[in-house]
């Protein structure tokens, strides 16, 4: 092989030669993602592994080729990983670690908690009905919706459960996109829809919750969710499995490992993987639009939900219950519950909302993986 040969083989194996303009647009959308997760903190740990998929994919889009697309009959790195979240195995693991890491003692203390859960679950059926109208199947439509609970896990859970691969990628980066853009997000509709002197109210010191309740209150959920709807096992399962790890106090290592060193894996995987979908063949059209605007619809209607059964509540109880709490409903945990403090800090910095805004996050994680049930069962999936 001459000299010339040589030259032109390793030019023609460069990305610039090969590469739309598509590929480019996607590049510059991940570098944004990069900038939003390293320079303002925007969920890092979810950002950066899909801002890097998504930055490989569109440079060498072989990385996501199944062993069908290839010569040699072995599909690329990313593939492999995707191939756990279509299987629904990531999904159900991120639910073990968010479970392990969880303390449910705020909604255990403060039952009218799941109230403000179910209401924020207003944006996943509002989404449904406008992704019909807008002219997706039913099984997409459900798919679709299930963005507004900003629940990346559930999406992809979903999404995979009613055999709509084809628009998985969408899905999960627009659901992991807006988990992430929780604080930009929320907080407009959240003062929008409350008074100052709402936003300054503060709650009354959440009870103390024995241990034999904490270690009860999974074995309890399990069986009930898991009898109602037993396809919600996977996700409610091992959500329930990991807070029982944590609280019977007996199993440490398997807690740590579960909230710590095989969270941060699954995150890994599951991060870079997603964000692989998003090549511009398959992200730039009219469909993708479509989706992103449907679940960013679907979460502003879950944070209004949210927040108006909290100004509800507030009247009811005569001023107990601060409507701000009402937005953590969406069960992207613990973000929406840090916004709910945020925002109450902003109107009175002494006003501590965290822990009372943790039980309707709690809930909120509950009530979208009970929605994903209910759609497998309307399907029979």
């Amino acid at each position: 092989m001459d000299f010339g040969n040589i030259i032109n083989n390793l030019l023609d194996q460069m990305a610039f030669f090969h590469l739309e303009a598509g590929n480019y647009v996607m590049i510059v959308v991940a570098l944004v993602f990069l900038y939003l997760a390293i320079k303002k903190g925007f969920e890092p740990l979810l950002l950066i592994p899909i801002a890097f998929g998504m930055l490989l994919v569109n440079i060498y889009p072989d990385i996501m080729y199944s062993p069908e697309q290839t010569s040699n009959g072995t599909g690329g790195l990313l593939w492999y990983f995707f191939q756990l979240d279509e299987w629904s195995i990531l999904p159900s693991l991120i639910f073990l670690g968010v479970g392990a890491m969880t303390d449910f003692g705020p909604l255990i203390a403060n039952p009218i908690s799941f109230l403000m859960g179910a209401a924020a679950q207003l944006g996943i059926y509002s989404a449904y009905f406008f992704a019909i109208l807008l002219g997706f199947s039913g099984k997409e439509s459900a798919a679709i919706s299930i963005i507004g609970g900003a629940d990346g896990p559930t999406s992809l859970f979903l999404c995979s459960k009613l055999g709509q691969t084809q628009i998985m990628g969408p899905i999960a980066v627009a659901a992991y996109s807006y988990m992430a853009l929780v604080p930009i997000i929320q907080p407009p509709f959240m003062k929008l829809l409350t008074t100052e002197k709402e936003r300054k109210i503060k709650m009354e010191q959440l009870r103390p919750v024995s241990k034999l309740e904490k270690i009860l209150f999974p074995i309890i959920v399990t069986i009930v969710v898991c009898l109602i709807l037993p396809s919600t096992a996977p996700l409610v399962g091992m959500l329930m499995l990991g807070n029982l790890f944590r609280e019977s106090g007996v199993v440490k290592q398997l807690a740590d490992t579960a909230s710590n060193a095989l969270m941060y894996i699954v995150v890994i995987l599951l991060g870079t993987s997603v964000g692989a979908t998003t090549s511009a063949e398959a992200f730039l059209n009219v469909t993708t639009i479509k989706i992103v605007a449907l679940g960013l619809t679907a979460f502003i209607f879950g944070t209004v939900g949210g927040v108006l059964l909290g100004k509800l509540l507030c009247n009811i109880t005569g001023g107990k219950i601060n409507p701000l709490i009402g937005s953590a409903g969406v069960s992207a945990v613990p973000m929406a519950a840090r916004v709910s403090q945020k925002v109450g800090a902003e109107a009175d910095p002494t006003n501590f909302l965290l822990m009372h805004a943790m039980g309707p996050n709690v809930a909120g994680v509950i009530g979208t993986a009970v929605a994903a049930g209910t759609f497998m069962a309307i399907f029979g999936v």
